[in-house]
This record gives structure tokens, sequence and C-alpha cells, in this order.
């Protein structure tokens, strides 16, 4: 289908990918993240299954009455928002095994469907893809020089890079990846993801499963996360920080409830603790790291605008994590590393951490400044001779990266110092 002004998405060779081997692919993230122009990229014919407010558009109706119209059309055909005709997903399964053809259909959502009447969970029929915001190098505002999965795999590194502006950085984090949002100034983007939030708030939890939330209670809870973005505190911290700081208290099943419903909609992307494939005696932690979908999004919940980050460098190095965070599992899915966090009882962290394909890992530190780059690199170091001591299975690469240093190389230690604005896949 006609798609101008399209962006390349990493994602969009994996897409291609999963429509040579499945009948149907989902790509799932949260509302504004591009995956309606994604399938339309892919795809030759749409039904698009919006829903208006206070009622249902009459193609949402026409899909629970007469699911078959909404299949038929050139294949691949994308079906925008499927989860308002859940009925699809069983329609679509039956006509792919019907067929026996791959790359039938590309299935978008915003939200978790509810499960309820899907008799059948489409394993080997449906390939699902995870669409997060942009990335620097997806965005255009990073180089690209050097490849994620050339660090992963120990190659030889040395180049310059060029001087990064600390402003430029502060305005990257800001703006944020939402592709709507891109061409924006910083300012002008908080605006939007104001708006953003604004309406998940008011119209996206309710449609979600019909459940009336407190507003207020939902956009402390979001202020507190923002607060905590790239920390691991659990949810009875994230309580007592409501009312320590907001002055209102919140029921701990509430927190938990309304944890849950964010995740639905793909608004939150925790770091999941890593330990798996580590096998000493250190006793690991099993907290996850919170993460919103978007560096932009606790960025405006806190109102903070260049010049408060930069004039507030523990903060900005919070959202310059979150940020590098988001590229890091961007870039790490396109060769199929998923990402962790490290946090060991002994206090010892390790900012991301990738499990490769082959159960081996790579170390991350995340430093917004170069001055921190030796303590950061000692800290990887530390952490994996102990590991190794411990009997356990020690990281193969180390890795520093950093917002504000203009040469990507390898240390005499062997530890990488690799720029956030040279980085891609």
């Amino acid at each position: 289908m006609e798609t101008p002004n399209y962006k390349t998405r990493i994602a969009d060779e994996k897409i291609e990918k999963y429509l040579r081997l499945f009948g149907a692919v989902v790509i799932e993230g949260p509302k504004y993240c591009g995956k309606t122009w994604a399938g339309r990229k892919h795809a030759k014919s749409e039904a698009l299954l919006y829903v208006t407010t206070g009622e249902s558009s009459n193609i949402v109706e026409l899909a629970k009455i007469s699911p078959k119209t909404i299949l038929e059309g050139e294949k691949p055909k994308l079906i925008d928002e499927w989860q308002n005709a859940t009925n699809l997903w069983d329609e679509i399964r039956y006509n792919i095994d019907e067929t026996g053809l791959k790359g039938q259909y590309i299935l978008t959502g915003s939200s978790t469907p509810n499960r309820e009447g899907i008799n059948h969970s489409g394993a080997g029929r449906f390939g699902k893809i995870k669409l997060r915001t942009m990335s620097l190098y997806e965005s255009g505002d990073s180089t690209g020089k050097i490849s994620l999965k050339d660090i992963c795999d120990g190659k030889e590194i040395a180049i310059s890079t060029g001087e990064v502006d600390i402003r430029k950085l502060a305005s990257l984090i800001i703006r944020g990846g939402f592709p709507g949002n891109i061409e924006f100034s910083s300012s002008d983007a908080k605006e939007s993801t104001k708006q953003y939030i604004d309406i998940l708030i008011d119209d996206d939890l309710q449609r979600l499963d019909g459940i009336n939330r407190d507003k207020h209670k939902v956009r402390l809870l979001l202020k507190s996360l923002a607060r905590n973005e790239s920390t691991t505190v659990s949810n009875s911290t994230l309580k007592n920080d409501i009312k320590e700081i907001d002055a209102e208290d919140i029921d701990i099943d509430t927190v938990a409830s309304y944890l849950n419903a964010l995740n639905k909609l793909y608004l939150l992307d925790n770091d999941e603790p890593f330990a798996t494939n580590i096998r000493s005696s250190i006793r690991v932690k099993q907290a996850e790291k919170r993460h919103f979908a978007d560096p932009s999004i606790p960025c405006c919940l806190l109102n903070l605008t260049e010049d408060k980050l930069i004039n507030d460098l523990e903060t900005f190095g919070f959202m310059f994590e979150s940020m590098v965070e988001r590229d890091l599992k961007i870039y790490a899915d396109s060769f199929n590393a998923k990402c962790f966090h490290y946090q060991d009882y002994q206090n010892n962290e390790i900012d991301s951490v990738l499990e490769l394909e082959d159960g081996s890992w790579c170390a991350f530190e995340i430093k917004l400044g170069a001055k921190q780059i030796d303590s950061a690199a000692q800290n990887l170091i530390n952490i994996s001779n102990k590991i190794k001591k411990e009997g356990g299975k020690p990281p193969k690469v180390l890795c520093v990266i950093c917002g504000l240093t203009n040469v990507a190389y390898q240390r005499d230690d062997g530890v990488y110092v690799i720029p956030i604005t040279a980085l891609k896949n």
C-alpha cells in the first residue's frame, strides 16, 4: 500500500521474515508508535477497526457479525486495532488452516485483548512482533557507525564519532521517539505527549475493559512512576511515594491493578531481572526495573525542559538511561537478543544485560558523562570477576554506553566505550 514519507523501521525486516514463516503477523505496541504505518508498508489491503467514542463504528459491527467479509481482499491484509473484534482471531486461524498459505494477514493492536471467546492460541499460525517507539538510529539522530551486533560479537572498534552537544541530548530525550513527534522541537513534542497522556487517562483506560478508574489516582501513579523511572522500586514504594510527595493515599491492590492496566496498553516496558545463565552462588534480586515505553512520557509527567535536565544531572542520568535502554531493546530484537537488568544482594548492579541466542550474555553500563566511564568500566570488571569466582558464567562482552563522548573504542582492559548517538542494531 502507499506509505508516503514512511521512515524505515528496524522491525520491517522481521515483519517480512514473519510473513514468510506464518499465516499472520501480529504487531503490538503502544498507541502512536507507528504500528498502522508499519503494517501498511507490508500490506496490500486494509480494514481499520476503529471505535468511535460511545458506540462502535460500522466496520467493527461488520467484523463481529460477518468476519469473513472483513477478511476479503488482496493479501497480506492489514487489520488495524483487531482487538475491537476479537472473534476475528479464530476466523483468521481457521482461514490460515484452510488455505495453508503464509503471509495472509497483518494484525495490529495497541492494547492486550480480552481472550474471552478466543478458542485457539494461534500457535504456529501467528508470529508476534513488538513495535516500540523510534530509536535514535531510526529517527536519524544516530549516525549508526557502530553496530550493537558487532559489539556483542567482540569485534574490534576504534572510530571517531563526532562531538555531542548536551542540550541536543536533552532535547532528544524530551522529544522521545513517537514517529509523529520526530520533527517537533522538544517543547512542541512535550505538548503532544501531554495530550497523549490525557487521552490515555480519559479515554483509553476506560475503553480497555469497561472499568471506571479514578483518573486522579491514575495520574498520581504515573507521576510516581516518572519519579522512579529506571529504578527497581516496588509497588509498596510507589504507594508510599504517592503519599509522601502528593499527600494522597492509594491502596496497594489499586496500585497493582492500575499497573496491570497500563501494561495492557503497552505504556510500560519494564526490564526483567537476569539470572538464568549466571548460575553462580550469588543471590540475585528479582525486581523489575521500571520503564515507560518512551522517555518522553516521564519527562512530560515531570514537566522537564532542556534547562531543567541540564541543571539536574541526576534526573538527566535516569532519563538518559531510559532512552538508551529503549534503543538497546529495539536493536537487540533485530538479532533475537533479549534485554534484562542485573542486581544482586551484595549491591552489585549492571544497567543492562543482553542475552544472546547461544546463551552467552553481554553487560552494559549506561552513563551520561565521559568522566563516569572509568568507574563504570571498573564496576563491570569487578562484577564479572566476582561472578566467575563464584562459579558462574561471566559476560562475554563488557561495554559502557555514554552520552557525551566523541569516540568509540575498546579500552586496554577490554571494555568497550560507545556513544549512543553512533549506535545502531
